[in-house]
């Protein structure tokens, strides 16, 4: 595990758009897993700039994102389609077909989910997948508990990350209380893995996961001990604290 501390959130943005630049110019085609929320916004404002001014081209990268609320349509401006396509799908030139996020209006959300897993196998598998970190160390929506589903699937949202994410809508009872997520070992089996993490809230986490040793479903980000590719990039407040 690489660990990258940068002195602040725009420095760690600036950071990771540098290694996407990096593999995206070594490999036109491919295969990107991205994530949503306040943490990867500064890194796809600044891949927006780079392709506008030629330095990265999008039209041959493939992505699949981690997850999405069940209930909520594409057009829902609280849902992570619209997150993703004002944040960066919008600006740049990447098709619309090589565009893949999880439908949480699916008329059969456990047959979508198999079939979520199934076209990013076909796919060749993510090459580069992009990770957030929640507070109590979920990755996705792969909450702490008792076991981790290793697929694609229909998870309950912690009472902790509903009260987190209730700042994106109107009311914490507007919150979904499921969404479909990536499981474990789908992101497991990405060849390379960019975790971010940003802010003091995050430290427990991080100190967590680059300091014990061992792998528990009590905290799901410390499944990354047992990936030989993680580049964690941080800021010194998520990483000391303070």
């Amino acid at each position: 595990m690489k660990l990258i501390i940068s002195k602040d959130y725009d420095e760690m943005s600036e950071l990771a758009c540098r290694m996407y630049i990096d593999e995206i110019n070594k490999n036109p085609e491919i295969v990107l897993g991205l994530a949503t929320g306040s943490t990867p916004k500064g890194l796809y404002k600044r891949l927006i700039a780079e392709y506008k001014n030629n330095n990265i081209d999008f039209s041959k990268v493939v992505t699949f994102n981690l997850d999405e609320y069940i209930g909520l349509s594409e057009e829902d401006e609280s849902s992570y389609r619209c997150f993703m396509n004002e944040n960066l799908f919008n600006h740049i030139n990447i098709k619309s077909e090589n565009i893949n996020i999880p439908n949480g209006k699916a008329t059969d959300l456990e047959k979508f989910c198999e079939d979520y897993d199934r076209r990013i196998e076909e796919s060749g598998g993510i090459d580069l997948m992009l990770l957030g970190l929640g507070e109590d160390g979920h990755i996705a929506f792969n909450e702490p508990g008792e076991y981790l589903n290793t697929c694609t699937n229909i998870a309950n949202l912690a009472q902790s990350t509903i009260e987190v994410n209730s700042r994106f809508f109107e009311s914490i009872d507007d919150v979904p209380k499921t969404a479909i997520t990536m499981g474990m070992a789908g992101i497991l089996k990405s060849k390379k893995i960019i975790l971010m993490a940003n802010g003091v809230n995050k430290h427990k986490p991080i100190n967590a996961l680059l300091n014990e040793k061992r792998v528990t479903t009590k905290l799901p980000v410390s499944f990354l001990r047992i990936h030989p590719n993680v580049t964690v990039i941080v800021d010194e407040k998520a990483y000391r604290g303070r």
